[in-house]
């Protein structure tokens, strides 16, 4: 077998033992493309690992901002547009039938598809900016979570009256370590074992949440807690209710997103049976999974803490002990997000490979692989525009976070900035035009109703992050960890 080799299309990962063997077309489907080998319970897997990550620990602040009616009802409401845009998105990975049209790999082709023009431009903004966002936002939840570990540990040891200041950097840089590592990992489709492990870690911390604070209301006392949430006069001023409930709608809002990369989940799927019809049972697991979790924990979370609620209920100490279960709950997350990240990033690698590969079509550097023989883990293959490249991106995340060390307001933000173009406008906008949807019928009128009402739901949400980023930038201390 020669040492190296070269990729003669960015959409055929050509395998040289398929083609020696003379049967390249049993192990491939009928894009030319390895065979596909994902199923709807490695999509859900993937779902989970993108859904359940930092948002659920915000939940209870912002059941705490929104109260006991508002706020499980902007989780069940966030909960059923994302599973039915989900749903009209899935119909778009093949077009112009669902079922036996050609695929679309990546969001931005779908809307090429579909609409085109300018449309496909905005597309790839909003995606990939929030995909870029998304990285750095993990990278600060996991340093975070690394951090409440050690600041744990010195509580149980020195009291919880001592302030026990760590700094988030070094934990960054070993958070990039691991990823440095693991974003060789040539694309998704190889992905489905980190993301099992990633999904599991999810359950386990939030279990933990939880029990924690299930056991911190029965134990007494209970927390204040109202039907509208923090008091003003009391918990708030009027101007900080305000801007604190539309900042909470963000953060629920990201609780939920992962439009982000559902094209290029769905495009790890096997058929038959048909993809989007995989990807219908996996989203309504995913989803419906997510949301009970999200529901209890949020609403557990108020009732133990109230309206008196951190940002972040396992990293902001409002549980000190048993110090151990805090522990490894907070190991339970850095873990998941170190999957999760890998889920939003490939999506961001794959793109500039591709697109490169193009470009620069007879480009040694760009296209050359290089196959080297692992012990136990058999063939893999090395690139050197994918290690350089990874690598720089790897390093680009992790120093944006050391001087972006902010939680909640980032994570309203990110929700907030792409919650409606890519969970609802894209969608919808792209049912109409695939069904030739006349228009002032009534399902186009309620359809546009409801991409308006999120449109103004996003704006007012990334205003309120903007106005609690600003806030956090005149208190922030630098090497101090920020919950």
């Amino acid at each position: 077998m020669a040492g190296k080799f070269q990729k003669t299309s960015m959409y055929i990962d050509q395998n040289p033992v398929i083609i020696e063997n003379g049967d390249f077309r049993k192990n491939v489907d009928d894009d030319g493309r390895p065979k596909r080998t994902g199923t709807w319970m490695t999509a859900s897997a993937h779902i989970i690992t993108a859904v359940i990550g930092s948002g659920v620990l915000s939940l209870a602040w912002a059941i705490a901002q929104l109260g006991w009616v508002a706020g499980p009802a902007v989780l069940m409401a966030f909960s059923f547009i994302t599973y039915f845009t989900a749903t009209l998105l899935a119909d778009c990975y093949r077009s112009p039938d669902p079922v036996s049209g050609k695929r679309n790999y990546t969001y931005m082709d779908v809307v090429r598809a579909n609409l085109g023009g300018r449309k496909v431009q905005l597309c790839g903004l909003a995606q990939y900016s929030n995909l870029v966002g998304v990285t750095i936002g993990y990278t600060i939840t996991a340093s975070i979570s690394m951090v409440a570990v050690k600041r744990s540990n010195c509580f149980h040891k020195h009291g919880h009256h001592v302030k026990c200041h760590t700094s988030n950097n070094p934990f960054m840089i070993i958070f990039a370590c691991i990823q440095l590592f693991l974003s060789q990992i040539q694309n998704f489709h190889k992905l489905w074992w980190l993301s099992i492990v990633a999904a599991i870690m999810s359950f386990a911390y939030s279990s933990i949440g939880l029990g924690l604070s299930l056991a911190k209301v029965i134990s007494g006392p209970h927390a204040r807690t109202s039907l509208t949430g923090g008091t003003v006069g009391i918990d708030v001023s009027a101007s900080e209710k305000v801007w604190k409930t539309f900042q909470a709608i963000g953060d629920i809002a990201f609780a939920y997103a992962y439009s982000t990369v559902l094209v290029e989940i769905q495009d790890t799927l096997k058929s038959p049976p048909a993809e989007n019809k995989a990807m219908k049972r996996a989203t309504s697991i995913g989803i419906t999974t997510t949301t009970v979790f999200y529901v209890l924990c949020g609403c557990v979370g108020y009732a133990a803490f109230g309206n008196d609620a951190p940002g972040n209920f396992l990293t902001g100490f409002g549980f000190y002990e048993p110090f151990w279960l805090v522990d490894v709950a907070n190991i339970c997350i850095a873990i998941h997000l170190i999957g999760a990240y890998q889920v939003f990033c490939q999506p961001i690698f794959g793109f500039v490979e591709s697109s490169c590969a193009q470009w620069w079509p007879e480009s040694e550097f760009i296209n050359g692989e290089y196959p080297i023989n692992i012990p136990f883990c058999g063939q893999f293959c090395v690139n050197s525009f994918r290690l350089v490249w990874r690598t720089a991106y790897v390093v680009m995340t992790a120093i944006l976070a050391m001087l972006f060390p902010f939680f909640n307001d980032f994570l309203g933000l990110l929700g907030a900035a792409s919650f409606w173009p890519l969970t609802v406008y894209f969608p919808i906008e792209m049912y109409i035009a695939r069904t030739k949807m006349a228009k002032f019928t009534f399902t186009w009128t309620w359809m546009k109703i409801l991409s308006w009402v999120c449109l103004v739901i996003s704006l007012i949400a990334a205003a309120a992050s903007i106005q609690g980023l600003a806030t956090d930038v005149k208190k922030y201390k630098p090497f101090h960890t920020e919950q």
